[in-house]
């Protein structure tokens, strides 16, 4: 059956509202036509993670990224768009400068987590995951926001590092479950950390002490993007500060919190949110 551009908008529309993401609060700042973007954006991540999540097994998983490759390709090199997702994005990519590899990246960060469970990545290697995970979708979204400055790009870089890292100490109970620990090997091995049994390394008495480690790091990224944001335009980049807020108070809390229970995931509060929320209508 052929769909059209409306049916495609609210077809991922309602794939945001479906998965109850606060990231459709957070776009609802943007003008229409970004708004829509970001909604596509987000409804193509949401596709290859869950491909990569939840396949019945290796060959369905590499099937289905491959196909996503294949489709990315024809929409950014031949303008082909056969999916409500694609057709949705369609618009996008010349409207706002939308690149492939971006999309590309993205889908290697998905067949990064599918091919196996990463476990105690080296530096290098969690590096480039946050990469094509969290930075390349926030390349695409500055985009979207209309700032595609050097800035802006520092930005997405440093900022989508923070959130992916962020996302990594406070999730560590849910990713062990799943067999995976994204904490590097070198902090494991520097704090005495024996085991690589993510459910082991979470009973581990060293554990705070590597997180506290690459909190560090974290707080790293959070000021270098910062430092970015005062170079770009701050009408376009108000999602970017919103976002900036809504993980920096997640990544307070759990400092504050020392990872005296990891298996307890640190979340803010209605009261903490709604404030939040506020500073981000205001600007």
């Amino acid at each position: 059956m052929t769909i059209n551009s409306d049916q495609a908008l609210a077809d991922v529309t309602a794939r945001v509202k479906k998965s109850g993401t606060s990231f459709a609060a957070g776009m609802r700042v943007l003008p229409r036509a970004r708004r829509e973007a970001m909604y596509a954006l987000y409804a193509f991540c949401r596709e290859v993670d869950d491909i990569a999540d939840d396949s019945p097994n290796a060959q369905a998983c590499h099937e289905g990224l491959a196909l996503w490759r294949e489709r990315i390709r024809a929409l950014f090199t031949e303008g082909k768009a056969e999916d409500s997702i694609c057709l949705a994005l369609l618009p996008a990519i010349t409207r706002f400068g939308l690149v492939e590899q971006d999309f590309q990246a993205i889908i290697d960060g998905m067949q990064m987590d599918a091919e196996k469970a990463i476990c105690a990545p080296s530096f290098e290697e969690l590096d480039l995951y946050c990469d094509h995970v969290a930075s390349a979708v926030g390349r695409a979204s500055v985009r979207i926001f209309g700032d595609s400055s050097p800035e802006a790009m520092r930005v997405a870089h440093h900022l989508g590092r923070a959130l992916q890292l962020t996302n990594i100490l406070r999730d560590l109970a849910e990713d062990a479950q799943r067999g995976r620990l994204y904490l590097p090997e070198e902090l494991l091995a520097k704090n005495g950390v024996a085991s690589r049994v993510p459910m082991e390394v979470l009973d581990d008495p060293h554990l705070a002490a590597v997180c506290r480690d690459l909190a560090e790091d974290i707080r790293r990224h959070y000021r270098e993007a910062d430092t970015a944001m005062k170079g770009c335009q701050w009408q376009a980049m108000r999602p970017a500060h919103a976002m900036r807020r809504y993980y920096g108070a997640i990544f307070e809390a759990l400092v504050k919190e020392n990872w005296k229970n990891p298996h307890k995931r640190v979340r803010l509060s209605l009261w903490r949110k709604l404030g939040l929320a506020l500073c981000g209508l205001i600007g």
